[in-house]
């Protein structure tokens, strides 16, 4: 048994969700949204670090973490669960992050997802895009909307990861988890093969660039149904964001065939919970009508609030909504939600003056 599975181990046990190495200081583990120290070891440093880091990968991937400085892989720990390994060279030396993957896939009741974001895995095709900031739970959100439609539908689905994270099993699909290095030589390459490879539903880990942006939306006009990753925090800057991917000369053309082919965002933060044992997600849901077209085709993304509103009855609901729901409701504390909110004097006036305990 390595060394480094004790910590993993440990995270797993606090429920925590990533372990941080780092030459300088002692593990550190962060546990419901904060970082604390791995309670029994002492500081380490950089080649303490490299001791434990060297244990869980194959002599030809520490070559390449010890010539190009960083690596990403996948870890697999018996019982316990898979991990996302970063390995990083920093100031003081050798550093690490690994984010615990659940062994088991929750699936959309365990997240307790709105029906408005399961009535995604009900589309026959376009492009779906799953936003937030590192560590918001994107991906466990994807996981159980991958899920349900392997649990509900007869398609080939494909994902594309670096690394796989979630591993699916077949059910009434077929699924081909395929990763950027050991099964493909990028997101674009494995974008253009998946339309020759009968995929009815494909996952992008993450919309790097304008050429795996432009062939996702591709894909999805041609009839995919297409899941994607990007780092933004709202639906309009979402949509600003896949746009301004491209060369300016561009973009007319960009919007024209994302307006025919995006079917939903979904942008979800992470708070934790009124209670403190743990943390819960917090979503803005944007869902195709009949004027959002129009709206990206003329770049009018400030109209998507509207539209936003006014397809209430849909189940679309921005994030100020859904933080306003959240704190009725007692799931969440004012002051986080103050601190997330884009209008913040609807939040200041709840809870007694919510605004100064979050300064």
């Amino acid at each position: 048994m390595a060394r480094i599975d004790e910590l993993l181990v440990r995270l797993k046990d606090l429920r925590g969700s990533d372990l941080h190495l780092a030459a300088g200081i002692g593990p550190r583990l962060r546990v419901r949204g904060e970082i604390v120290p791995a309670e029994g070891w002492d500081t380490l440093d950089d080649a303490g670090v490299r001791e434990l880091l060297v244990e869980i990968v194959s002599p030809e991937k520490w070559r390449e973490f010890e010539s190009q400085l960083d690596l990403d892989f996948a870890y697999a720990l018996p019982g316990v669960g898979r991990f996302r390994a970063n390995y990083l060279v920093q100031q003081n030396g050798a550093s690490a992050v690994l984010r615990l993957i659940p062994a088991t896939i929750q699936s959309v009741e365990d997240l307790a997802l709105p029906q408005a974001i399961e009535s995604l895995t009900k589309l026959d095709q376009g492009l779906v895009l799953v936003t937030g900031p590192t560590g918001s739970g994107k991906s466990t959100t994807l996981a159980a909307l991958i899920d349900r439609i392997n649990a509900t539908r007869a398609y080939h689905i494909v994902t594309i990861e670096d690394p796989v994270e979630f591993v699916h099993e077949n059910k009434r699909s077929v699924v081909s988890h395929r990763e950027v290095g050991p099964h493909t030589s990028g997101f674009g390459p494995a974008l253009r093969s998946a339309v020759r490879q009968d995929a009815d539903v494909v996952l992008v880990g993450e919309l790097r660039d304008h050429e795996t942006i432009a062939l996702a939306i591709t894909a999805a006009e041609m009839g995919l149904l297409v899941f994607g990753t990007l780092h933004t925090n709202s639906a309009a800057k979402t949509i600003d964001r896949v746009i301004d991917a491209f060369p300016a000369d561009e973009q007319n053309q960009v919007r024209i065939s994302l307006s025919d082919s995006l079917a939903g965002v979904v942008s979800q933060i992470l708070l934790p919970t009124a209670d403190g044992k743990g943390r819960c997600a917090v979503h803005e849901i944007l869902l195709r009508t009949s004027g959002l077209p129009n709206v990206i085709r003329e770049g009018n993304t400030p109209m998507l609030s509207s539209i936003i509103q006014s397809g209430k009855s849909m189940g679309m609901q921005s994030m100020d909504d859904a933080l306003f729901a959240f704190v009725s409701a007692g799931r969440v504390l004012p002051a986080d939600a103050l601190a997330k909110a884009t209008n913040k004097s609807r939040f200041e006036g709840l809870a007694g003056g919510a605004s100064q305990t979050a300064a």
